[in-house]
């Protein structure tokens, strides 16, 4: 019963640091509950998600992470930029 009040909190803090930092909070508390300690400092040492490049669509002038090759908003095909757009501040 105590193994898995400590597998809960594991899970608890590894899915706090994912949901802070961009991710999903389920799937990283699924994490943090099957590999405890290791969960966790996998959260930890994630990137953000809004640490990456950004691009600007050419059809509807959204603003998207560079990897994206489809406009999630008008559904565009997006050729590779020549130019991107510094990360969002936070």
């Amino acid at each position: 019963m105590v193994f898995l009040v400590i597998l809960f909190f594991f899970g608890l803090s590894a899915g706090t640091i994912g949901k802070i930092k961009g991710g999903s909070f389920v799937l990283w508390f699924m994490i943090g509950f099957a590999l405890p300690f290791f969960g966790t400092l996998a959260a930890l040492f994630y990137r953000r998600d809004s640490d990456g490049l950004r691009r600007r669509c050419d059809t509807c002038a959204a603003i998207l992470p560079i990897t994206e090759q489809v406009c999630r908003r008008c559904g565009a095909d997006l050729e590779f930029p020549s130019e991107a757009l510094a990360p969002r501040p936070t």
